[in-house]
């Protein structure tokens, strides 16, 4: 009778979500992307670049200790941002600075300079090897030829749902708060811009 029917077509159905459910997902873009990134925090630990992002906002810098020019501004920015998502921090939103002077940037360097910048947990400096360090600038665009050079970009993407959007290191704070939202908050529906 017609329940048969019902019962079939309830086990087939269910079938086909566990068939779903069953499948390993596809590695998602950005792991293809960004595979194979290791360097080297501020406590000294060797940390792949995809790990950190994975299933989280990313905000992503390139930046030197040393510098005295635009990098402050730019650190300054992110102050801001792990104040306003300071519950997020670590959890669903990272900060990841990468440097663009690997020689003279060691974690130690580095680990003055994040505390000086009163840095939060889930905020990251990374060095390395100078051809870690060039590997990963150049998958992020930011790879440059002296220090100096280095791109007042930030760049924040949402690995989840895969919306990425750039951000003008030397905009007003509050207008880097404001993209950072967008792409934290992002559903996965958002057309992208």
């Amino acid at each position: 009778g017609p329940m048969k029917r019902w019962s079939a077509a309830a086990a087939a159905a269910a079938f086909l979500c566990w068939s779903a459910v069953a499948q390993p997902a596809a590695p998602s873009p950005s792991a293809n992307y960004f595979a194979n990134l290791t360097l080297v925090d501020q406590d000294g630990q060797a940390t792949d670049l995809y790990t950190l992002m994975k299933g989280r906002t990313i905000v992503l810098n390139s930046f030197f200790a040393s510098c005295t020019g635009r990098c402050p501004v730019m650190a300054g920015t992110f102050n801001p941002i792990q104040e306003r998502f300071a519950a997020r921090m670590g959890k669903d939103l990272v900060l990841v600075s990468i440097t663009v002077d690997p020689k003279n940037d060691t974690a130690a360097k580095l680990k003055s300079y994040a505390s000086g910048a009163k840095a939060a947990a889930g905020r990251y400096f990374l060095t390395g090897t100078p051809q870690q360090v060039d590997a990963a600038l150049k998958r992020i665009g930011q790879s440059v030829t002296a220090p100096e050079q280095h791109m007042n970009v930030i760049i924040v993407g949402n690995e989840k749902t895969g919306l990425w959007k750039k951000a003008f290191g030397l905009a007003k704070p509050e207008e880097i708060v404001e993209i950072v939202r967008s792409v934290l908050d992002d559903d996965g529906t958002t057309p992208a811009k």
